[in-house]
């Protein structure tokens, strides 16, 4: 079979002109449409677009190759576009797509056709073909390039045939194993050949294993690549230095594994574990592991951060545009029924962070017994010990030795045990090691106990586990340390060191984002409105230098609080490389949320590299707090944003301290971020 047999000239667009990636994927069905290969495709179209959501087809180099396999698909086909201005597919090399190839495959036990889907995958590594296809003047041309290249292309059995005395040793997999996997075999070849050396490569494609590796081939190997997304049999290269890493690194930084396989950098495979993950991990050792675990909490925590800050956003401004931005006082946010609603619904989806990231960091270290562990001491992390204290403790009397060290130390009654996400981060990884404790000491229980392992066992335990933990170190150690801040901010406003208080309170404002150390600073600025109102039912003004230094430094605490998401929504733009794709799409809702005094937008970006944010974003706060103070910038509204700037004295110099800290944290962030490496 060619590989144009697969091809329908109706299938073929070369004009195409999409908006985004949506838009590609949906006309590229409607073309396969026009084949008349599909039964159903409303069922194909579903099959694309799930397959899309499990990662992306975008494999680097202007290439995609989206495909759907079901009972849905009557004849094996493809369908064919080119995109010259180039369209955002979320590729893995973040750049553009150009041309893209659809797939249909049926569900058979007949696969002749992935032979020849394989054979393409192999051709578009080729620059000067893509480029050929791309500047195609009609679809006859389009096809003729495809033959022609057809004839003088091996086969993939030909391609990757047994190379005797290999020195180095890959098998490339991906889960559907129609394109990836192959792309990835002729990148290693292509790099391997560059560097000299020979290379032997074992496809694991949907038509089972080509080019198998033997023993004797394994024995003589120095080095063994493991591309794959899907499982392979690992345990026949115990003893034997292994590169484990996904199918895209395959495609997109073969040079980098082959030059790592050759300097002998691999580390041996101890074996033991019968296949591979489902998902291999990179062999970048523990410190891209705890990466790992931390962003699969950032992740799934983020819509909360997102969803609910700008609800709680709107709620402001409701309640701002009904008039009650200066007199709302601390019920601002809530004096308007609709008001009321958008910051109840966005406070508890807000109020869920914290558990989320937790639970999934936990999940993603010990996978589904995890989740209940992490999230329970995200809760407590959240939440601290506060609540038993009244509930429980409040009165001491009578009690034993042992209740009233309970009574005193780890229930405390003043709600300064809340360890916010910073305590959240350790919770989640406590209880992923938790469980991963549990589960070996249980390995020699009897099996008729296995069922009951993870709905109780692992629960039961974890759980009380992770609440001692949280309740008797955490929580109390972190409420110690917020009383200590609050004697101290006391002590500097006592002697009127108006810049340093300005500079302290900001920096507060932006280390914990929202936590414990961020609430000390805001419950001091609103204790200093209160300290300010006494003054004034005594008989002093406004102008009073008592007065204003109780507005100044609430005017340091809002404009710290606004520094962290402006000034990380600023570094998104000018510093693109050095974050997510998914960070980079929240960088409006950080405008709004900065804009609205909700430091918590800038939290994911804390919480996935702490060490290079947190420092940026708490000295461009104390930066602008200090200024604000510097500046005699006051405030006289117990809350923050742009909602109650009819309350700030000197408001352009204000604004001016606030970008001054922002450009700060941004500029921090450009030189401290390492960029990052999405694969």
């Amino acid at each position: 079979m060619k590989i144009t047999d697969l091809l329908d000239k109706r299938s073929i667009d070369l004009k195409a002109n999409p908006k985004d990636k949506s838009a590609t994927l949906e006309a590229a069905v409607d073309l396969m449409a026009k084949s008349g290969k599909i039964n159903d495709i409303e069922a194909y179209r579903k099959l694309v677009f799930d397959r899309e959501e499990e990662s992306t087809t975008g494999v680097g180099e202007g290439i995609a190759i989206p495909h759907g396999k079901g009972a849905c698909v009557k004849k094996p086909g493809l369908a064919a576009m080119v995109i010259k201005n180039g369209v955002d597919f979320e590729s893995l090399d973040d750049e553009p797509v150009n041309i893209l190839f659809l797939i249909a495959a049926p569900d058979t036990k007949d696969n002749v056709h992935l032979d020849v889907l394989s054979k393409l995958s192999m051709m578009l590594m080729d620059e000067d073909f893509r480029n050929n296809l791309i500047n195609a003047k009609n679809v006859d041309e389009f096809i003729k390039l495809i033959d022609d290249a057809d004839e003088e292309t091996e086969s993939v059995d030909d391609k990757l045939s047994d190379i005797k005395g290999a020195k180095i040793l890959a098998v490339t997999s991906c889960p559907t194993g129609i394109a990836h996997t192959y792309m990835a075999a002729e990148g290693l070849e292509k790099a391997a050949a560059k560097a000299g050396v020979s290379i032997k490569v074992e496809t694991r494609g949907s038509s089972g294993a080509k080019n198998p590796l033997t023993d004797e081939d394994i024995k003589n190997a120095e080095c063994i690549i493991v591309a794959a997304d899907a499982k392979v049999p690992m345990d026949r290269f115990a003893g034997k230095k292994v590169i484990q890493t996904k199918v895209a690194d395959g495609i997109n930084k073969a040079d980098q594994l082959i030059a790592k396989a050759i300097k002998g950098e691999a580390k041996v495979y101890e074996g033991g574990s019968g296949d591979s993950d489902e998902k291999a991990e990179s062999s970048d050792g523990a410190g891209h592991k705890i990466y790992t675990w931390l962003m699969a909490g950032v992740s799934h925590m983020l819509p909360f951060v997102i969803g609910g800050g700008i609800l709680t956003a709107l709620a402001f401004l409701i309640d701002s545009i009904a008039g009650y931005g200066a007199t709302g006082g601390g019920s601002f946010g809530s004096m308007t029924p609709l008001a009321a609603l958008f910051k109840y619904v966005g406070g508890l989806a807000m109020g869920l962070m914290v558990p989320v990231l937790s639970g999934y960091i936990a999940y993603a270290i010990a996978d589904r017994p995890g989740l209940a562990v992490g999230f329970t001491g995200g809760l407590l992390a959240s939440s601290g010990n506060a609540v038993l204290a009244n509930q429980v403790f409040a009165d001491k009397e009578g009690l034993g030795a042992f209740s009233k060290f309970l009574a005193s130390y780890a229930f405390q009654g003043k709600g300064n045990t809340v360890s916010g996400f910073l305590g959240g981060i350790a919770a989640g990884f406590l209880a992923g090691f938790i469980v991963l404790f549990l589960q070996k000491i249980t390995k020699k229980l009897p099996q008729a106990l296995d069922g009951v392992k993870p709905t109780l066992i692992y629960p039961l335990v974890g759980i009380f586990l992770e609440g001692i933990a949280m309740i008797f170190i955490l929580n109390p150690i972190i409420g110690y340390i917020n009383t200590a801040l609050g004697n101290g901010l006391s002590a500097l406003g006592d002697a009127n060191m108006l810049p340093v208080l300005g500079l302290v309170l900001g920096a507060m404002m932006a280390i914990d984002m929202g936590g414990p150390i961020n609430k000390a600073a805001y419950v001091f600025g609103t204790g200093m409105l209160t300290t300010a109102a006494g003054y004034l039912d005594a008989g002093m003004t406004t102008s009073d230098p008592k007065v204003q230094a109780c507005y100044i430094a609430m005017a340091a605490v809002m404009v710290g609080g606004m520094v962290p998401p402006i000034g990380i929504a600023l570094a998104c733009l000018i510093f693109p490389k050095k974050f997510t794709k998914a960070e980079r799409g929240s960088t409006v809702s950080n405008f709004l949320m900065g804009a609205s005094f909700i430091t918590e937008g800038a939290i994911p970006f804390a919480a996935s590299d702490p060490l290079h944010v947190i420092p940026a974003t708490l000295v461009g706060a104390g930066v602008a707090g200090c200024l604000s103070a510097v500046f005699k910038c006051t405030l006289m509204a117990p809350h923050g944003g742009l909602f109650v700037f009819a309350t700030v004295g000197n408001p352009g110099l204000y604004i001016l301290a606030w970008l001054i800290g922002s450009a700060v944290t941004c500029g921090l962030l450009g030189i401290l971020k390492k960029p990052v490496d999405e694969k």
